[in-house]
């Protein structure tokens, strides 16, 4: 899976929209909504926060591993 789908598929099984998990991570909307859409990655500080909020790995959140 790619970064972009992992993503998605973490906040979806936390049934969060985009806008709450931007507010839970503390990045805007608009850059939670360009990481799932594939255009923009995010940066490596942005997957440390996400891979700690969702409780995975990094390399989960980079989909190196299942």
């Amino acid at each position: 899976m790619e970064t972009k789908d992992v993503i998605r598929t973490l906040r979806e099984d936390k049934n969060l929209t985009q806008a709450q998990l931007a507010k839970e991570v503390h990045y805007s909307l608009s850059v939670v909504n360009k990481w799932e859409n594939g255009k923009k990655n995010p940066s490596v500080d942005a997957i440390k926060i996400l891979a700690q909020y969702f409780d995975v790995s990094i390399y989960y959140i980079l989909g190196m591993e299942e």
